[in-house]
């Protein structure tokens, strides 16, 4: 078998030196550079798995090993030893210390008292200062030509965890052995190992299993809550747009007269929600339509009439294809394209109707088969005088 020591020569120099949680810091940061970039590695759930301990865990931690690169001690811990000091203390020991050392040890501290924060502390910490620090890393870019985008802020944030793991390194590295944090890793397994295998007695060993399962149920379901969240509404944007006078797409200033053979023009806009890829076509026909009232119809029930309200119908009595538009779109992709209108069928009150269905249209594209539709109403003239006649009346 393979043994430790030779896995840890496979790594860099550079990290085999690292202390070990510095070292999986760097890992971390580098491995969520690669699962947020490289496809298609960065379409799976990884992406969220690895994006949120780079984002609220990572920054703070390794900024706090900046700070505090000496190893510290819990107050219950600190308790104890003096407690316990106090109990084994020969009372007629001889006290060789001088007069300074006798004076800090009145006070309760000594020179080798470690000035480091204990690993819950640092924990909490970490956690705190990466919610500080990585949106003050976003301000700061927002006021940049790179702006608050993907590739800058995982740049920003991966330099700033990186340079801070430097410092941290080398702060740790000039303190004598004994001062510097670590992370007793080799401790806890051998402790976990212990009480999981060589319990004191069989119901320790059963709650220790108990324990154990309770613990991987619980990351199990956040992990898959994060890996397959719930799938939200699926539903298609549709959407006409034009172009101002600033060059801006708005949902204004729609053509609504044409002299025929003359053309404008307007942005077909899709946005896929549907949580798949999802095929879409366009069918886009000028129509003219007649507006009828149906009859109002009595009915007999029970020795009662009862007259329902006349309806309105618009029926389509001629219609010219005017164009037909096609795209394939992955989920949260959206298509905009220009489209030009020509019309040729003259009259007043004509509407232009866009018909949007997922695959291939049918063979006669309605508005009742359609799975989105939109309409504008224009009026398209023969001539320009018949236009600056109809303006002007």
């Amino acid at each position: 078998m393979v043994s430790r020591s030779q896995l840890r020569l496979l790594l860099p120099r550079q990290l085999r030196d690292l202390p070990a949680d510095l070292a999986a810091v760097v890992v971390l940061t580098l491995l969520t550079g690669v699962v947020v970039f490289v496809p298609p590695i960065n379409d799976t759930p990884l992406r969220v798995l690895f994006g949120l301990p780079f984002v609220l865990f990572l920054p703070g931690y390794a900024f706090i090993a900046a700070l505090f690169p000496e190893a510290g001690e819990s107050p219950v811990a600190e308790a104890e030893k003096r407690d316990g000091g106090d109990e084994t203390v020969d009372e007629h020991a001889v006290d060789n210390s001088d007069s300074e050392t006798d004076d800090e040890s009145r006070f309760g501290f000594t020179d080798r008292q470690r000035s480091g924060i204990d690993g819950i502390e640092r924990v909490a910490l970490s956690f705190g200062l990466s919610i500080a620090i990585v949106p003050l890393l976003g301000l700061v870019l927002n006021f940049t030509p790179w702006g608050i985008r993907l590739t800058p802020i995982m740049l920003t944030v991966s330099g700033f965890t990186l340079v801070a793991t430097g410092v941290a390194a080398r702060r740790r590295a000039v303190l004598p052995v004994d001062e510097r944090f670590s992370v007793p890793y080799q401790t806890w397994i051998h402790a976990g190992r212990e009480e999981l295998f060589e319990p004191d007695t069989r119901l320790d060993g059963v709650l220790n299993i108990v324990l154990v399962a309770s613990i991987l149920l619980a990351v199990g379901s956040v992990a898959f809550a994060v890996a397959v969240p719930p799938q939200g509404e699926q539903f298609s944007e549709f959407y006409i747009l034009t172009e101002d006078d600033d060059g801006e797409l708005v949902a204004d200033g729609y053509p609504t007269t044409f002299v025929t053979g003359e053309s404008e023009s307007v942005v077909v806009g899709i946005g896929n929600n549907e949580h798949e890829t999802t095929d879409y076509s366009v069918v886009v026909e000028l129509q003219a339509v007649e507006h009828r009232e149906n009859e109002t119809i009595t009915q007999t029930n029970n020795d009662t009439d009862t007259e329902t309200a006349p309806q309105n119908e618009t029926v389509v009595v001629d219609r010219e294809r005017l164009g037909e538009l096609s795209t394939t779109l992955a989920h949260n992709e959206t298509f905009q394209q220009p489209h030009e209108l020509r019309p040729t069928l003259t009259g007043e009150d004509l509407r232009v109707q866009y018909l949007l269905y997922r695959g291939d249209p049918p063979a006669e594209p309605t508005e009742e088969n359609a799975y989105r539709s939109l309409h504008l109403w224009v009026d398209v003239f023969e001539t320009e005088d018949e236009r600056e006649a109809a303006l002007n009346e």
